[in-house]
């Protein structure tokens, strides 16, 4: 279980397909990108609603969403770091956006995966989605670090000390942007979220 200032993460469909929505796509274009040798400096994935996570690889940002959901759905309780917010917030932010563009092929997404829903995919998906993350108390800093970069360091000390932000939790922000390749048991922690098929065919694409 993943709780966010001691409140959990909702196990509930829109959860689900939030990061179903979002994984898939960013798959699809990471795939899409190698077949048409596409510019490695270019960003895309879910990840990049958040600035300061916009240049994190396709391949981590799957990784990342991967750890996120595996915290979800285990029965131990994790306290969210901040990438596990960021990671929820980015979900949400890109489901929503395939819910108002494409419900139909979001709808269709959700049918083929594991799990099956209780709610119907259906108008209104997209407002709920956004309300999916807006409700969770999160302080957003994963929003606001990227305002710091430009900044003098005394300066950015006395801002982040102001708005409560604890060093510490910003230390793995860096530390992602360092980070190529997907850790081991990647494909293990994507069960639930994806079909058996589904898993091998990331891992293969994940791994070229």
């Amino acid at each position: 279980m993943l709780t966010i200032c001691s409140d959990p993460l909702p196990r509930t469909d829109l959860t689900y397909a939030a990061f179903r929505a979002s994984f898939h796509e960013t798959l699809e274009r990471l795939v899409l990108a190698r077949q048409f040798d596409q510019d490695p400096w270019q960003n895309f994935g879910f990840l990049t609603q958040v600035p300061f996570l916009k240049s994190v690889p396709p391949q981590v940002q799957l990784d990342l969403l991967a750890e996120t959901w595996h915290r979800h759905v285990c029965s131990e309780t994790h306290v969210a770091s901040l990438i596990d917010e960021a990671v929820i917030f980015a979900a949400c932010e890109t489901a929503a956006r395939m819910a108002r563009v494409n419900l139909e092929e979001l709808a269709d997404l959700l049918e083929r995966g594991p799990q099956r829903l209780i709610r119907d995919v259906q108008g209104g998906l997209a407002e709920a989605m956004k309300h999916l993350h807006m409700a969770l108390d999160c302080e957003g800093d994963f929003l606001v670090i990227s305002q710091f970069e430009d900044l003098p360091p005394d300066e950015a000390r006395r801002m982040k000390s102001e708005l409560c932000i604890e060093e510490e939790r910003l230390d793995e922000l860096f530390d992602v942007l360092g980070r190529w390749r997907v850790t081991p048991g990647f494909g293990s922690r994507l069960e639930g979220l994806l079909s058996e098929r589904e898993i091998r065919h990331a891992l293969q694409v994940v791994s070229d």
